[in-house]
């Protein structure tokens, strides 16, 4: 009796652990679906305010001396997509050559499986305040599998239809799944008057747990015209 207790249980935990792996790979290959869509229907609206846009190019930001942060050019609002419609392209050399995500709007469970998730009522891309995103560590195409690996000074771009703006990274830190005044317009200081674009990356930590969020923080230093492909 004790031995076919024992045979289930081991057969049941075999079950459980095969049923979790396939899981954990087909959100990965529903992700994956997901993002080529969603990379497509941008590329291709990107091609299109192209070809519809002014000739006029957007202007620059100016480059200040080294060692310092260059000044933010302001931009016109940019107004949110629905939920679960794609914000802009993502681009982190420092996580591989390559490496892109397209930015959803929206940050819960339905929207971080399409991808990384722009946080509703944060800044948009480029604009003074705060601009947060969130993204999976582990499972959905585990987009900030590596973010852990950021240093300051690292690049990350966001492509818009109308422009391209870089950050640079400043610093990372760990807090708790609480500590919800990172996403402020000025992180950590609740009700305080933003005269940055910042950004700020989040995902869990560790890797496959949650008591941890990690926090990535950069500032806006360029911005130029989106043309023809993403």
């Amino acid at each position: 009796m004790v031995r076919t207790t024992a045979e289930l249980l081991l057969t049941l935990g075999l079950v459980v652990v095969a049923f979790a792996a396939y899981l954990v790979v087909w959100s990965d290959v529903q992700n994956a679906a997901a993002q080529s869509t969603l990379r497509e229907t941008f590329e291709a609206r990107v091609a299109q305010a192209s070809r519809t846009s002014p000739s006029t190019p957007a202007p620059r930001a100016r480059p200040a001396a080294r060692g310092r942060s260059r000044t933010p050019v302001a931009t016109a609002p940019l107004a949110p997509p629905p939920t679960g419609g794609g914000l802009g392209l993502l681009s982190i050399p420092r996580l591989g050559q390559g490496w892109s995500r397209v930015i959803v709007e929206g940050v819960e469970t339905d929207q971080l499986a399409l991808g990384p998730g722009h946080f509703p009522g944060t800044a948009m891309p480029g604009e003074v305040g705060n601009f947060a995103v969130a993204g999976h560590r582990a499972t959905n195409g585990e987009p900030f599998a590596h973010l852990d690996a950021l240093v300051p000074g690292d690049e990350v771009t966001v492509q818009t239809l109308a422009a391209t703006f870089t950050y640079v990274v400043d610093r990372s830190e760990l807090v708790t799944p609480t500590a919800t005044e990172v996403l402020e317009p000025v992180p950590g200081r609740p009700g305080a008057t933003p005269r940055k674009a910042l950004l700020t990356l989040v995902t869990c930590h560790p890797r496959w747990g949650s008591s941890e969020r990690l926090i990535v923080s950069g500032h806006l230093v360029d911005r130029a015209p989106t043309t023809g492909g993403a």
